[in-house]
């Protein structure tokens, strides 16, 4: 017996079978191949963190480490060095590797009086220890994310990486080229009486070349003011919120 195709009945039937078999073919690669993205995120991770404290590519410093180095790399300059900071708290774990940011700010949004954990990773290189700060915040179109790390006076930043995930290419995707990210370095984040103040992004800056370490800005990028925006209110809200602890430190 034919079956009839023109039927009502038989397009619902045949749509409702192609959703179950292709959902389930994508259930079954997502599970299959989640040890390797995760893997992978692993890596990346490391590759920001070592990056931000002056850590790249032997032959090229505007590049990562290569990824089959960074797990050695990361031991090398970080190895257990992490630490989970809660208000002046901190713990010293592996765990705070896999704390996320974005998972973190969503549970404050959710519950005003949740005890946020942040992490926090103390480098070593060259004799210098390196105090990076994870952040997250938004861009233009959607979310832009970064790594700072400060000096052991949590008065200077000593390197940078920032990343997004749709600003527009040729303008706030720039975040990520080496002539901005690199104006963060050697800047204050304090202003003259010690006070903490963060880094401004600025439209018209009137030190174009970067020259003023002690302005608490950087020169903004050509029509990509509301990426910058963001990229100021990131890294201004991401810092301040380890202040408390790094006070402790000083003490």
């Amino acid at each position: 017996m034919a079956i009839n195709t023109d039927k009502n009945s038989y397009t619902i039937i045949f749509a409702v079978a192609m959703v179950v078999v292709v959902g389930s073919l994508l259930a079954f690669t997502a599970s299959s191949l989640k040890e390797k993205i995760d893997a992978n995120k692993r890596t990346e991770k490391q590759q920001n963190i070592l990056f931000a404290m002056g850590v790249s590519d032997a032959e090229d410093p505007n590049e990562f480490v290569p990824a089959e180095k960074a797990q050695e790399l990361f031991d090398q300059y970080v190895g257990d060095q992490q630490y989970i900071i809660v208000g002046s708290k901190a713990e010293k774990t592996s765990k705070a590797f896999d704390i996320e940011v974005k998972k973190e700010n969503d549970k404050i949004k959710q519950d005003a009086n949740y005890q946020r954990k942040m992490p926090l990773f103390i480098g070593k290189k060259d004799g210098e220890e390196f105090y990076v700060v994870p952040m997250r915040g938004n861009g233009l179109w959607d979310a832009i994310w970064g790594y700072v790390s400060l000096d052991k006076e949590f008065k200077t930043v000593k390197g940078a990486f920032f990343d997004h995930k749709g600003e527009t290419p040729g303008l706030g995707a720039n975040i990520k080229e080496a002539y901005f990210r690199d104006d963060f370095i050697g800047e204050s984040i304090l202003d003259a009486s010690g006070t903490y103040k963060g880094i401004t992004v600025k439209k018209g800056n009137a030190d174009p070349k970067n020259e003023d370490k002690t302005d608490n800005e950087v020169d903004a990028m050509a029509g990509a003011t509301i990426t910058g925006d963001g990229v100021t209110v990131m890294v201004k809200k991401g810092i301040k919120m380890y202040q408390p602890y790094f006070e402790t430190l000083k003490k």
